[in-house]
């Protein structure tokens, strides 16, 4: 993920998680902040050392990144996005985890039309 993208800051972490909305399911809960200022959406990973061993949770982490750069053409700009790991994302290969979260974001309605 390009610099841009990205959320590293734990004041903005703490701003989306305390002004956003949230949806989840069993593998995954997406926070979800509206920032029309902004051009392009960025993202914000959290997959907790409950998980597993740091192989497991970069793991995740990389599938999570995978679908967002296939995605990203179809993800409405103008927002932050924070994507937490749940205990069953760890046994899921891609393909599973791309379904969890289209299913996620189109709930959301967080696809462009």
């Amino acid at each position: 993920m390009r610099r841009k993208y990205r959320i590293k800051k734990n004041k903005d972490f703490q701003t989306v998680f305390k002004q956003g909305k949230s949806i989840a399911n069993r593998q995954f809960v997406i926070y979800i902040l509206e920032r029309s200022e902004e051009q392009e959406f960025r993202i914000g990973l959290s997959v907790s050392k409950k998980i597993g061993n740091a192989v497991t949770r970069n793991r995740i982490k990389r599938l999570i990144r995978q679908f967002f750069l296939e995605e990203k053409h179809r993800i409405a700009s103008g927002r932050e996005y924070i994507i937490i790991a749940r205990k069953p994302a760890s046994d899921m290969g891609y393909n599973e985890v791309k379904s969890s979260l289209n299913h996620l974001f189109r709930k959301a309605k967080s696809y462009q039309n």
